[in-house]
């Protein structure tokens, strides 16, 4: 049973949720809390699995709540929800600690993937969409087009591993990864996991905003 947060001000919006997600077998709400601060106090006292945060909300917007339940070390997992697939807030609130982000206009088996896909510890957006979500906002990423950013993270990795980063931060999928390196999938999916380890990404989502902020890729 995954359990989920719901975060929302609108409490039109909740039902909806609340509809959905009651009947499903392996989804329970848990809670809901109408402001970013109510998030984050009902996220410490529930333990949610997933919490599905709206951005916009009065005082406490999802941003900083996602910033404070992730500081707070718990397993809960943000799973944003955004008016538009290019909104200036999603960048910023995966920078915060998201897991990725849905259209609030996504269709209910959409949602639901999306919710289990977190609560499984995977990012919700695809390498394709990412890439294309970094391009829109890759002058609010790092105006610096100079050379690679010295990190220690990078002095971990091996020459294979610091590859496979750079392909995702191109949005490569695993397939394409191994088409490229000749490689098996199984094999990528083992590095890409040792890279998301190594650099401490929670999930391929960070682990492309990384390799932008270090200037490992750029947009095309």
């Amino acid at each position: 049973m995954i359990t989920v947060l719901v975060v929302d001000d609108q409490p039109l919006q909740r039902f909806g949720f609340r509809m959905l997600l009651e009947s499903t077998p392996d989804t329970e709400i848990v809670g809901e809390a109408e402001n970013g601060a109510d998030a984050v106090r009902r996220a410490t006292e529930l333990h949610p699995d997933v919490v599905l945060m709206d951005i916009r909300m009065p005082g406490v917007d999802g941003i900083e709540a996602t910033r404070r339940i992730i500081a707070a070390g718990g397993r809960s997992r943000i799973l944003v929800l955004t008016t538009f697939d290019v909104d200036r807030y999603a960048v910023a609130a995966i920078r915060a600690g998201a897991s990725g982000f849905l259209l609030k206009d996504a269709r209910p088996e959409e949602l639901l993937a999306g919710i289990r896909a977190v609560a499984a510890g995977d990012a919700v957006i695809a390498p394709a969409l990412t890439r294309r979500l970094l391009d829109a906002f890759a002058d609010r990423l790092d105006d610096d087009c100079g050379p690679p950013a010295q990190d220690p993270r990078l002095d971990s990795l091996t020459e294979r591993e610091h590859e496979i980063l750079v392909a995702i931060g191109h949005g490569l999928t695993n397939g394409e990864i191994a088409q490229r390196f000749t490689l098996s999938e199984s094999t990528v999916k083992t590095h890409v996991g040792r890279v998301l380890a190594k650099i401490g990404a929670r999930d391929r989502i960070q682990a492309v905003i990384i390799a932008y902020d270090l200037r490992l890729t750029r947009p095309v």
